[in-house]
């Protein structure tokens, strides 16, 4: 897909995520939505990252009956169990965690860019969200390993980057599930949260994120990166939108990251001498 339409694909999603989602209770499906079917995956559906090779096709085309147990008992207060029915918003921000923000990180790992944002991270003692794409995933393996290590939370954000209103329930459970079975090979366990690329959820996607064991989560504050506005733009996005409980959206890879990655090492340190704290779901 061409990168314009792309753009524009994503901007319209978190434009639409941030007018009507809100800051979000624990709101469940009771009754199923007969509307709620999709239709099959368009040709020129948007992907994140290169080609997959032999081993993520592998992965891809075989996906297990891969269950997990809903959810953990680790999330903070304002979080709880996924079990059907399940959510049919995605969080967008979280409560009761004082003067804390939450970074996150998209449509990695790639090693042009997650290395310098790990590094800024790590220099700043903080912790952070990684929403990983398996076809990026299956061959940076050792990134996930050292995300983990630094403490991150390594999240899902499907296999190829599709526009999940228009897959089959089966598509989005193999985007899902095969996603979900790399990162546990790499780390011994796999995601408890989600993202829907482009911000762009359906009830499937909540049922089968659900069935998986994950939760969904938004974005508060967009910095718009993906547009490769320039650093300064990006910082003054991050700052301006500041505040307790905030979900902050980057990437890191999707694209150049030079500036996310710049940018990162100018707002981190002076949101910190602003008095927040970075956090993320305790483990």
């Amino acid at each position: 897909m061409p990168h314009g339409r792309r753009a524009v694909l994503r901007l319209a999603a978190a434009l639409g995520a941030t007018a009507t989602v809100g800051v979000l209770a624990a709101d469940r499906f009771t009754t199923p939505d007969p509307a709620g079917g999709a239709v099959a995956a368009p040709r020129d559906a948007p992907a994140a990252g290169p080609a997959a090779g032999p081993q993520a096709r592998a992965a891809r085309l075989n996906p297990s009956a891969y269950r997990l147990q809903p959810m953990t008992a680790y999330a903070p207060p304002a979080f709880r169990r996924a079990v059907p029915p399940v959510r049919q918003r995605p969080f967008l921000s979280m409560s009761g965690v004082g003067r804390s923000m939450v970074l996150t990180f998209d449509d990695g790992p790639d090693p042009r860019y997650t290395p310098g944002i790990l590094e800024t991270l790590r220099r700043y003692d903080c912790r952070a969200m990684f929403f990983v794409c398996g076809e990026m995933a299956v061959d940076n393996q050792d990134l996930l390993r050292e995300m983990d290590a630094d403490g991150h939370v390594v999240g899902n954000h499907t296999w190829s980057h599709p526009l999940i209103p228009k897959l089959k329930p089966s598509r989005i459970r193999d985007e899902l599930g095969s996603t979900s079975e790399v990162v546990e090979r790499a780390l011994g366990t796999a995601p408890l949260w989600y993202r829907a690329p482009y911000g762009a959820w359906n009830r499937h996607s909540f049922e089968i994120g659900a069935e998986l064991g994950m939760e969904p989560l938004a974005w508060t504050v967009d910095t718009l990166d993906w547009t490769e506005p320039g650093t300064g733009p990006i910082v003054r996005r991050v700052l301006d939108g500041a505040a307790p409980g905030v979900v902050v959206l980057s990437h890191d890879a999707g694209g150049d990251r030079s500036q996310s990655v710049a940018a990162l090492r100018r707002y981190l340190p002076q949101l910190l001498d602003a008095g927040y704290r970075m956090t993320v779901p305790r483990r």
